[in-house]
């Protein structure tokens, strides 16, 4: 069974991954492209005052000091930034689909088309939608809370609407889906880190159209997943005959 989940995990990770590296190629990749110009010049005028402070005291006190910032790595425009970006993608989906395979089996859920993609839906609400109330997909140069608040938040809204979608879907009784209601707008009510300064250096414009172009890749990712799944799981998996 576990060869089985990783073969159909991997190749539905890879025509799915593939397919959306390409719509990220169109979509999203051009705002992000856009908005680093935008982070680049915003953060250059301070560097290029402060350098100007300094270099007046070198010449008044006879000293000088060298100083960089230091960006870290980022791959080059161009192939190698589609290189890095696709294979992102692309291990994403596996992942994506190895942890929806699993789930599916431990529950004792059918893997077949219509599980699958409903499936993914709920994949994409939890892990996705949901999320995205409270952190939406941000651009370089975005006004950001700590990246570490930020992922504990995120992971466990993921969690807590899986949860609640499990609840309520697989359960008849009033209370558990009362109880699963209570569960989905925990995370809500709590809030998400906001950043201590709402300065942004990319446009509004840019911003909004980035969150949603960043939904729609989720949701077509998770959706191909779910097809894909779908497609290759009854073709590749055959029961024995008895």
């Amino acid at each position: 069974m576990l060869a089985r989940i990783l073969s159909v995990g991997l190749l539905a990770g890879l025509v799915a991954g593939l397919l959306v590296a390409v719509l990220q190629q169109v979509t999203t990749t051009p705002l992000i492209v856009a908005a680093e110009v935008f982070e680049t010049k915003a953060a250059d005028q301070p560097a290029a005052t402060a350098q100007t402070v300094h270099d007046h005291g070198t010449h008044e006190h006879g000293t000088h000091e060298h100083g960089g910032h230091d960006e870290g790595w980022k791959p080059a425009d161009g192939l190698p930034r589609l290189f890095y970006t696709s294979l992102a993608t692309i291990v994403t989906a596996v992942g994506m689909a190895l942890l929806m395979l699993a789930a599916m089996v431990v529950t004792g859920e059918e893997i077949d088309d219509r599980r699958a993609l409903a499936w993914a839906v709920a994949g994409f609400v939890a892990f996705g939608l949901a999320p995205a109330a409270g952190l939406a997909p941000e651009l370089p140069g975005s006004a950001a809370a700590d990246l570490v608040a930020r992922q504990i938040w995120w992971a466990a809204t993921g969690c807590a609407t899986a949860i609640a979608l499990w609840m309520f879907f697989k359960s008849e009784k009033a209370i558990l889906r009362a109880l699963a209601f209570a569960v989905l707008l925990a995370p809500h009510v709590i809030g998400a880190p906001q950043p201590h300064e709402l300065e942004s250096r990319v446009p509004a414009e840019l911003a909004a159209q980035f969150t949603a172009l960043s939904l729609v890749v989720q949701a077509s990712l998770w959706v191909l997943v779910g097809i894909a799944i779908g497609l290759l799981w009854p073709r590749l998996v055959r029961r024995p005959a008895t």
